[in-house]
């Protein structure tokens, strides 16, 4: 199996420079860059930008996609609007930049069962109006990358879960291809669901109190 690695970037809040583009044409020449994206497909090869870099700098939204199972998203949103302090309750890979606060939604798998076929083409679309949906107050994403380090053992087994937005059982369809693209087990996030009340002020389905990490993983194996 041939190596294969895909970036998407997507500038949202300032498009690119004239001069931008030139740059990153010259950084990766086999790319379609615009002034408001960047795409690049890689077999045997690698991407040789910064990432870090130019989410920050450039970008506000980013997806990386490997055929050896890494699957990660980037949203970088103004410091003003998520505070760091919020966001690293729940995702712990975030960073501040600037004004920026840099969200990181990874998940690594080892076998997918992937059809490599379409490639990363038209995976980040479905979910760039989660960016939006955190702009506007709604942490439902967040909750969503921490359960996926509970997924993937990086949160330990006693550690308390953050506070549990409403909707998790009526997540909106870019949160679900959120979910989806970075394969999250549904039965950890129907066992989550049942401490979340519904958008409407709707009570939770129950009241578990503070729960964690090891509880729900145990839950999650109990209603697979």
């Amino acid at each position: 199996m041939s190596e294969y690695q895909y970036y998407e970037f997507v500038a949202i809040d300032r498009p690119l420079t004239d001069r931008q583009v030139a740059e990153l044409r010259e950084l990766s020449p086999p790319a379609r860059v615009t002034r408001t994206s960047f795409i690049g497909a890689y077999d045997w090869a690698d991407f040789t930008g910064d990432v870090r870099q130019l989410i920050a700098e450039l970008f506000d939204a980013h997806l990386h996609l490997t055929n050896w199972g890494t699957r990660q998203v980037l949203f970088r949103v103004p410091a003003g609007v998520l505070e760091l302090d919020t966001a690293v309750r729940y995702c712990e890979a975030a960073w501040a930049d600037g004004d920026g606060v840099i969200l990181d939604f990874t998940q690594t798998l080892e076998d997918t069962g992937e059809d490599w076929a379409t490639g990363g083409e038209g995976r980040l679309a479905p979910i760039l109006p989660v960016r939006a949906e955190l702009l506007a107050g709604d942490l439902r994403a967040l909750y969503l990358g921490w359960l996926v380090a509970v997924q993937a053992d990086e949160v330990a087994g006693e550690a308390v879960e953050p506070p549990v937005p409403a909707g998790l059982r009526e997540l909106t369809p870019a949160q679900r291809s959120l979910a989806e693209f970075l394969c999250l087990d549904p039965d950890l996030l129907a066992a989550a669901a049942e401490g979340s009340g519904g958008r409407d002020g709707t009570a939770p389905a129950a009241r578990p109190g503070a729960r964690t990490a090891g509880q729900l993983r145990a839950a999650a194996a109990a209603g697979a």
